[in-house]
């Protein structure tokens, strides 16, 4: 777990904490000394660094090692990485979180979009008026954005001559590209 070939080297006091954490380092030293002076086993969340300076979050299960006197002699325990189990997890949620953000977050910039063209505002004005009508109606943003765009075909054709302007616009926009824009194809810009 920490790097090193099994039977390379002898498990020490001074080795666990050399490969502790610098954050979590005093903490361990405090339970270690803790664990020698009294009578309890103990565990303990906290991250250790490998040999190759990968970071490990992992839980220590220890107990006091005592001689046939009573006499402790040091600590033994059980480590539990728990990096790959936290690297799961967070990407599980992401692969479930993200698409349905990426969607939200798709329909309310076609929502703003929509209010920029119709009331000719910026994107900020645009969001904040849908802010605005979500705290109005204590519905969900999402949900009016979402409406809204569902509802903009429903909304009569713009008129002949207010088209035929912007089928103008549309048909020479590349006249106006910026030399230093990306002209990739297809591409942004």
């Amino acid at each position: 777990m920490h790097g090193y070939e099994p039977g390379s080297v002898v498990p020490t006091t001074e080795l666990v904490l050399a490969h502790e954490h610098p954050d979590d380092r005093p903490h361990l030293q405090e339970l270690l000394d803790h664990a020698l002076h009294s009578k309890g086993s103990f565990s303990s969340r906290h991250r250790f660094v490998d040999t190759a300076g990968g970071i490990h979050d992992a839980i220590v299960l220890a107990d006091r090692m005592s001689e046939e006197t009573g006499a402790v002699v040091g600590t033994e325990g059980y480590y539990i990485d728990l990096t790959d189990t936290f690297d799961e997890a967070r990407q599980a949620f992401l692969d479930e979180a993200l698409p349905d953000l990426l969607e939200a977050r798709a329909v309310i910039e076609q929502a703003k979009g929509v209010l920029m063209v119709v009331y000719q505002v910026n994107a900020e004005q645009a969001f904040g008026l849908l802010r605005w009508r979500s705290q109005q109606t204590n519905t969900k943003l999402r949900a009016l954005a979402r409406q809204l765009v569902a509802e903009v075909p429903t909304l009569p054709a713009a008129p002949a001559d207010r088209q035929s302007v912007f089928d103008h616009l549309l048909l020479t926009l590349h006249e106006r590209v910026p030399a230093d824009s990306d002209t990739q194809v297809g591409g942004p810009g």
